[in-house]
């Protein structure tokens, strides 16, 4: 697993606001070549209404960390989109936006990655996140509060019992913070956080 500050991340300037990316896949890719099979990215958007950049070759996740925006795609209906509430659409599509807000985005390749976006918030119980396909990755983002995340292996089980995950020294997460784990790999978190998770998985050809 791979743990990335506020120093690891790339800020660029959009139509609307900036964007600063998270992660990049490949990491050598380029977000202006669209070469990339996936990226995770948090935008501001600053102005009352803007546009979507145009990504034909994607499909986009969004939610909001802060504040609330009405989407229309290609002139239909408005949607809602308030904190937290995931909203799936095509890059495809002519996106326009009205309201000012801190995102949330996934971008997966069309027919190269399938991927997913929760908000997950931690409180006493711990939660556990893995990877075990080929191709297979997950990305947490701590949004707010502070999570301790930890490696888990098979561990050993004992003669009528389930098998404990040994768990080997971990990290703290602080907001802002973000952790890319790829298969094989399996997360413990503990804390108390709202994290954004993603999941993506490389289709194998």
């Amino acid at each position: 697993m791979k743990k990335r500050t506020t120093s690891d991340y790339q800020i660029s300037a959009w139509s609307g606001g900036t964007t600063t990316q998270l992660a990049i896949w490949p990491e050598h890719a380029v977000y202006a070549h669209r070469d990339f099979l996936w990226r995770v990215s948090s935008a501001t958007v600053e102005l009352e209404t803007s546009d979507f950049t145009h990504l034909p070759d994607y499909d986009r996740l969004i939610a909001t960390l802060e504040g609330g925006i009405v989407l229309t795609h290609n002139g239909g209906a408005p949607i809602t989109l308030r904190p937290f509430e995931v909203h799936a659409f095509s890059g495809a599509d002519a996106t326009h936006s009205v309201g000012r807000c801190r995102d949330f985005n996934l971008m997966l390749r069309r027919d190269r990655v399938r991927g997913s976006m929760e908000t997950l918030v931690l409180t006493d119980a711990p939660v556990r996140l893995g990877a075990d396909a080929a191709g297979e990755q997950f990305l947490v983002y701590c949004v707010s509060g502070e999570c301790a995340a930890a490696e888990a292996n098979a561990g050993t089980s004992v003669a009528g019992q389930p098998s404990v995950p040994a768990v080997s020294d971990g990290m703290i997460l602080q907001p802002g913070e973000s952790l890319l784990c790829s298969a094989p790999a399996r997360l413990t978190l503990t804390g108390n956080a709202r994290l954004m998770v993603c999941h993506m998985q490389t289709v194998q050809e």
